[in-house]
Formats: C-alpha cells, sequence, structure tokens
C-alpha cells in the first residue's frame, strides 16, 4: 500500500491480531483473580473441596484437615502453574503480533476488550466444567451454593458481551503510524 504526501497510512492492527493473545491472558489473569481471591483471600473454596459430593468419584480431601488442606494447596498451585503459562503465552503471542510501538497497544481498547472477553471464557468453562459437569468445588459451598454457581456464569457471560462490545469500541490502532505521520520506510504487508 502507499500513501501519498502528507496522508497518514490507515493500516491498523486488526483486531483478530489482538484477539487470541488478549484471550489468553484473559483467561489467565481471571484465574489468577478467582484463586487469590476465592481460594486464598475468601477461602471459600479450593480445587478440591466439594469432592464429597463430585460426580466423578474423586477421593475427599476435606479442607478443614491438614492432610485434606494439603491436597488442596497442591491442586490451586497446580490451577495456577496453568494460569501462569497462559499469561506467559497471551503476552508472548502479544509480542509476536505486534512489533512496532508496544507500549501503545496497552491503551488499545481492542486488547483489553479481549482480554475481559477471556475472563468471561475462563468464568464460562472453569463453571461449566468444575461447577456444573466434575462437580469438584463450586464458589461457595453450602445451601445457596447454585446462586453463586449461576452468579458466576452470569458474570463470566458479562463480562464476555461486555469484552467483544468494548474491543469494538474503539478506534484502530495503528502501530506504524505515530502522531499522524507514517515512519519512514514502512509498508503494509
Amino acid at each position: 500500500m502507499t500513501t501519498t504526501a502528507g496522508t497518514p497510512r490507515t493500516a491498523t492492527v486488526a483486531p483478530s491480531r489482538l484477539q487470541l493473545p488478549g484471550i489468553v491472558l484473559g483467561v489467565g489473569l481471571g484465574g489468577f483473580v478467582d484463586g487469590i481471591l476465592l481460594h486464598q483471600l475468601l477461602q471459600w473454596h479450593h480445587m478440591l473441596s466439594s469432592t464429597n459430593h463430585d460426580h466423578i468419584g474423586v477421593k475427599y480431601y476435606d479442607p478443614h484437615t491438614v492432610s485434606g488442606l494439603e491436597m488442596n494447596t497442591v491442586w490451586d498451585g497446580i490451577f495456577h502453574a496453568v494460569c501462569w503459562i497462559a499469561v506467559l503465552l497471551g503476552l508472548a503471542l502479544l509480542y509476536s503480533r505486534i512489533t512496532h510501538h508496544r507500549r501503545a497497544v496497552w491503551a488499545s481498547r481492542a486488547l483489553w476488550g479481549w482480554i475481559l472477553a477471556g475472563w468471561g471464557v475462563f468464568n464460562l468453562v472453569e463453571g461449566l466444567l468444575d461447577h456444573q459437569c466434575l462437580g469438584i468445588h463450586h464458589v461457595h459451598g453450602g445451601p445457596a451454593q447454585a446462586w453463586w454457581d449461576a452468579g458466576f456464569l452470569v458474570l463470566g457471560a458479562l463480562f464476555l458481551i461486555g469484552g467483544y462490545l468494548l474491543q469494538r469500541s474503539g478506534r484502530p490502532f495503528a502501530p506504524d503510524v505515530l502522531h499522524g505521520t507514517e515512519r519512514a520506510g514502512d509498508h503494509a504487508g
């Protein structure tokens, strides 16, 4: 693509270039929020805290005993390791796809929209798989656990929809156009 003198180039980072890195980052970051807030700070559940009523026959590890808490802590650690890998993978994907003005992409609504959507994907997958299908834990066990689990899924759906709308509302990000002028030697590819 060629440009005429004084006309800035309009080539932008396609939202699809930010979609996968943003979603993977959102999955990892959403998992970290879940693990830090619900597992550690509030201590509402751990990875295997409801296996006394699960759907797959996993041995029960009572989180109120030392040995049960140790096993739940190990599985919480595995969960956090997977979240960490997702964040690293998302950053690597983002780094490989954005080659110019990387700092500016962090202000992009497209990236933050996809990150929020990824968090929603995390909530939906984790909520459906771990809470509903496997039943290995619930958001907050007890008589109202179905409501907590449903709220987790609704929040995930809202994050997914909100993230999608946020990324669509932003201006396209043009990494090779800086302050309305094209850098020498840049061309669309």
